[in-house]
């Protein structure tokens, strides 16, 4: 058979369906398009998208406590470095002084220990003006960690509760899933498997809606209205003929508000 010959058998090829096989069609359509519409809702919770902002506000929560711990620990060993070297001399000077009330030695050794005295309290003064200024440094450190740590509890219960919003609203459309797609199996074999092969290669084509009802002349599917040569076109079809919509080329389904 030639190219051309083999072209006007293909295009004489009408794929039939009794009519109540269409009509069912719209049913599976009517069970695929809620099906995707809960997939869609499904993947775009609004308590996932809540969920997935407290998770991130965690993060950075947590990476901010761990240098704010650190920075406290810091400053702790800078604190025990400070009260270590001011006891160091506070416990010289307690010697020295000692010393010098015991009066044992040379004039000019006591001389030398009472000049040392005044050393080690100049010094001494100078270790604890630098110990208070680090204490006061660690109390700010250790407030900022405790307001954080607040912070931290406060979100952990806040995340925990997106938790539970996002899986009741799973769980809730997970059920509506369940419940549509129960008659899909037994509407599917009402069709035919001429005719969900047919609308099914539609639907992967045509983003999910493979048939549409034609009503008021107007396509389901593209929501064109169709011409008189088109209306003709339909009127004059067998009624198991399987047509499809010239504009968008989906399934179009006659129905009492056709307008023909």
């Amino acid at each position: 058979m030639g190219l051309r010959r083999r072209c006007r058998a293909a295009r004489r090829y009408v794929l039939k369906a009794d009519p109540s096989r269409q009509w069912r069609l719209l049913d599976l359509q009517a069970i695929d398009t809620r099906l995707d519409q809960i997939a869609h809702a499904t993947k775009n919770l609004p308590q996932r998208a809540r969920l997935a902002e407290l998770e991130q506000r965690a993060a950075a929560l947590d990476s901010e406590l761990v240098r704010a711990r650190t920075e406290l620990g810091d400053i702790e060993r800078e604190v025990s470095k400070a009260e270590s070297d001011v006891q160091l001399v506070r416990e010289r000077s307690a010697r020295n002084r000692s010393r010098l009330d015991a009066g044992t030695g040379s004039a000019k050794d006591l001389q030398a220990l009472q000049h040392e005295l005044d050393s080690l309290g100049r010094r001494q003064a100078e270790l604890e003006d630098v110990e208070i200024e680090i204490m006061e440094r660690a109390e700010g450190a250790e407030a900022e960690v405790a307001r954080l740590e607040a912070e931290h509890a406060t979100l952990a219960t806040e995340l925990e509760a997106a938790k539970v919003a996002r899986d009741e609203a799973l769980r809730d459309y997970e059920a509506e899933a369940t419940k549509v797609a129960a008659p899909r199996a037994d509407t599917v074999a009402g069709v035919g498997e001429d005719l969900v092969a047919l609308y099914e290669k539609i639907r992967t084509q045509a983003g999910g809606l493979g048939a549409a009802a034609l009503r008021q002349r107007r396509c389901g599917g593209c929501q064109l209205e169709l011409n008189n040569v088109e209306m003709n076109r339909i009127k004059a079809a067998a009624e198991d003929e399987v047509l499809r919509c010239e504009e968008c080329r989906r399934i179009l389904v006659r129905t009492s508000e056709s307008g023909l």
